[in-house]
């Protein structure tokens, strides 16, 4: 397959037209092992010749060296980039182990100025709440975010890992662009509520880890990764359920077989078609630090799966061993629904 400039869509109702596919940035700074920073910044490059213009960070990712890094890249291509971050998931320097997760109004405020400084520009495209925090009430932290808008720090509002009924909540306080959750061929359950509600209300759906954190390329094997790849302790990698899920990717290997392309492109294709399924526009965000890899998945954008494709890779997700995250309670939506 070839690699065609990607088609654009639009973030919401009123956001910024973005090409079809992103790219998530995460990696190129922390949780997959080590990564080469030249060939970290010339994938930037290449992606956006591409036609990917949606570029994803938070301020976790790497303690704000994620941002650091992006913000050259971003400044250079201002005109063409549209900027993605997030705030509310906090960590400590000094303790690998703290999480928490703050959405109140003076936090946001401290948050996007400090997004702001590392990523060396006056105004954040699409500003997420990275996780919620249900002890806050939603439309205090929309409210203040609002605010953000109001005083030209950020453009545009998203939410991340929300309930259908969240995400009308927040719409009902200001329009929200995007909604960013995990959707793979191995996690569907943003199915029951987010989606339709995104469908309903005009928001675009932003998935992150569309690959399954790499499991669903069929190319990661959990004794290979790197002692500080955190994969190595995922529920979905580990043990029996990394053998039980090895086992689901045989449909998928095959279609990808007759199709002439990678199993990657396959799950990539399924999630760019659930947008006719679901009625809304639909914007994957595979992470990838290597210039290889993001051909291959921007090629997969324009893949085409038939009908009895679609339905033999329809149980996947009902067979997967093991959750999305080992405490589902901590920054999901599980336990709101």
């Amino acid at each position: 397959m070839t690699n065609p400039i990607l088609p654009t869509v639009r973030l919401g109702n009123d956001g910024p037209a973005v090409g079809v596919q992103g790219l998530g940035c995460m990696g190129m700074s922390e949780f997959y092992g080590p990564a080469d920073t030249a060939e970290s910044l010339a994938t930037l490059d290449a992606a956006l010749e591409t036609g990917v213009t949606l570029f994803d960070t938070a301020d976790q990712y790497g303690l704000g060296r994620n941002e650091e890094l992006l913000g050259p890249f971003v400044r250079a291509n201002r005109d063409r980039v549209v900027l993605a971050t997030k705030f509310a998931s906090v960590r400590k320097a000094d303790d690998p182990t703290y999480r928490a997760v703050r959405n109140d109004p003076p936090y946001i405020r401290s948050a996007v100025d400090a997004s702001l400084r590392r990523l060396g520009v006056d105004v954040i495209d699409l500003y997420y709440m990275h996780r919620r925090d249900p002890a806050v009430p939603l439309a205090e932290s929309v409210g203040a975010m609002a605010e953000l808008v109001a005083a030209g720090k950020v453009r545009h509002l998203g939410l991340s890992e929300v309930t259908g009924a969240e995400l009308r909540e927040a719409y009902a306080v200001h329009p929200i662009a995007a909604v960013q959750s995990e959707w793979s061929l191995f996690s569907r359950d943003v199915e029951r509520s987010a989606v339709p509600a995104a469908a309903e209300l005009g928001v675009a759906f932003v998935p992150y880890s569309p690959l399954g954190r790499g499991f669903l390329t069929g190319t990661v094997a959990t004794e290979a990764l790197g002692a500080d790849d955190y994969r190595r302790n995922h529920p979905r990698f580990s043990g029996e359920n990394g053998a039980a899920n090895a086992a689901l990717l045989a449909p998928v290997q095959e279609i990808a077989r007759r199709h002439g392309v990678s199993a990657a492109q396959v799950a990539l294709a399924w999630v760019h078609q659930r947008a006719e399924v679901h009625g809304l526009t639909v914007v994957p965000i595979p992470g990838t630090r290597k210039r290889s890899r993001l051909a291959e998945n921007t090629a997969a954008a324009t893949l085409r799966l038939a009908p009895e494709e679609l339905a033999v890779l329809e149980p996947i997700a009902d067979r997967v061993a093991g959750e999305r995250y080992a405490d589902m309670a901590f920054g999901t939506s599980v336990g709101r629904e």
